[in-house]
């Protein structure tokens, strides 16, 4: 089966999460299923290198932005050959230790030309990517976090601060916010929501990195007025940090209380993470009216890494598809 005309698709998140999201998308650009792909990261970022460069040069921190650039690139020499190159980090004991290739090249390129759209789209070009990488907001923002359970909170909340932070905090988060709380949007990524067929969310850090988007008011209201179809797809496994202790059904329902207006199409879950929580998930996912897709998405070597080939057969299918001509291979 093949669609009468490919697909215009905008994922959302950061870091691995989105990478393997965009990796299986990359394929139905090839197979014709996709022909405008975009990926809209969070940028909010303020560890690693990432978080060095951020402090030093107010920029735009450029760690997710590089992954989803990565991650884009062919499967081909050239694109395996840049991808490694963008994700390279030095070692030593210099200054330079640790920093990443590509972060520097996006850096180096905004310095350049001003423009971060601008630039972002330049190294796509020189990557040959399949797809348009765009921030979620044009700047720097911090995430903040509502916790229970710290040491010395006596049983209330304590705010959090930055996304390292968050991601390793020993409590339970209760909700999460954005400092600026109305960041300038990226003019780019609201015009690629309206323009598209299909809005992913997920999987990746809950938290930090799927949730934000929500957050910018001018992308939540342009994600919620879109006539585009919604599809979640949900996380392998609890997250330390972000999620101890959430079943399936757990993600969804954070997810509705940052965004109860959220209209969900379709939820996507891996039938070997979801086998003990299947009913609860389904009796979730049948509330908000949406579809539940059970298949398999994870990689078989015991990690809670989505597997980009077999995500890719999923998404073909749910984008109405059918089964791919060719068995994707994943980076």
């Amino acid at each position: 089966m093949r669609l009468d005309r490919a697909q215009a698709v905008v994922a959302f998140g950061g870091g691995h999460g989105l990478a393997a999201s965009l990796q299986a998308l990359r394929v139905l650009v090839d197979e014709l299923v996709v022909d405008d792909l975009t990926a809209v990261v969070t940028v909010a970022d303020n560890g690693g290198s990432s978080g060095r460069l951020r402090s030093e040069f107010g920029v735009l921190p450029p760690g997710d932005l590089r992954m989803a650039l990565a991650a884009l690139c062919g499967a081909n020499q050239w694109g395996d050959t840049w991808a490694r190159v963008l994700q390279h980090r030095f070692s030593g004991q210099g200054d330079m230790r640790g920093h990443v290739i590509g972060n520097l090249l996006i850096v180096g390129l905004w310095e350049q030309l001003g423009d971060p759209v601008a630039a972002l789209d330049w190294v796509g070009r020189l990557l040959g990517t399949s797809g348009r990488v765009l921030p979620m907001a044009l700047t720097p923002l911090d995430i903040t976090a509502e916790v229970r359970g710290l040491a010395g909170d006596r049983g209330g909340l304590t705010t959090v601060r930055g996304q390292v932070e968050i991601a390793t905090t020993e409590g339970v988060i209760a909700a999460i916010a954005l400092d600026p709380p109305d960041p300038e949007p990226c003019p780019e990524a609201l015009a690629a929501v309206y323009a598209a067929d299909w809005l992913v969310l997920g999987p990746g850090s809950w938290f930090t990195s799927v949730i934000p988007h929500l957050m910018v008011p001018a992308l939540h209201d342009a994600i919620v007025s879109s006539d585009a179809r919604v599809v979640v797809t949900l996380n392998l496994a609890e997250q330390a940090g972000e999620t101890p202790g959430f079943a399936a059904a757990d993600h969804l329902a954070v997810l509705a209380e940052h965004a109860p207006d959220l209209r969900i199409d379709t939820v996507l879950a891996d039938e070997r993470s979801v086998r003990d929580g299947l009913h609860d998930l389904r009796e979730v996912v049948d509330a908000t009216g949406a579809q539940l897709v059970v298949a398999d998405v994870a990689c078989d070597d015991g990690t809670a890494r989505h597997d980009p080939a077999k995500l890719a057969t999923s998404y073909a299918r749910i984008l109405g598809a059918g089964d791919l001509d060719r068995t994707p291979t994943g980076r």
